[in-house]
């Protein structure tokens, strides 16, 4: 996928810093690009973005709209064993050639610092996969 020269892409990030593999990335002419146009300025939106969610179904937006516009997967679900607190939530951010390091381990706390403003949203998840269904 051709990198689209509208908008800026992310630059660099400091040799041995991170394994991005950006560079192999932008060689590769089947690459998806998509990843490089978050910017660090874009990634400070999406981060408070996160941080500020009000729904689950606002957070699943969200979600859909990274996997649409920057190819970046999401799970968050409940933990397989016993959900007694915010960390029994699974946040994984998928491996993805071009995902900065960092940003693989700020989306998560972004998202958990969003749920624990707002701990209805956690409820709603646990609800979702039918841990607390009224059955």
């Amino acid at each position: 996928m051709p990198i689209d020269s509208r908008f800026p892409i992310r630059t660099e990030c400091p040799p041995g810093a991170c394994v991005c593999d950006r560079d192999a990335l932008l060689q590769s002419p089947d690459g998806d690009t998509r990843i490089l146009q978050l910017t660090q300025v874009e990634e400070k939106k999406l981060l408070q973005r996160l941080e500020n969610i009000a729904s689950l179904s606002d957070l699943r937006r969200v979600q859909d709209r990274m996997q649409q516009q920057l190819g970046i997967g999401l799970t968050i679900a409940p933990s397989p064993n016993e959900v007694r607190t915010l960390r029994g939530i699974t946040i994984l951010v998928h491996e993805q050639r071009g995902l900065c390091r960092k940003t693989r381990q700020a989306i998560p706390a972004a998202i958990k610092k969003g749920m624990d403003q707002r701990p209805e949203i956690t409820y709603e998840l646990l609800n979702e996969g039918g841990l607390f269904s009224d059955s």
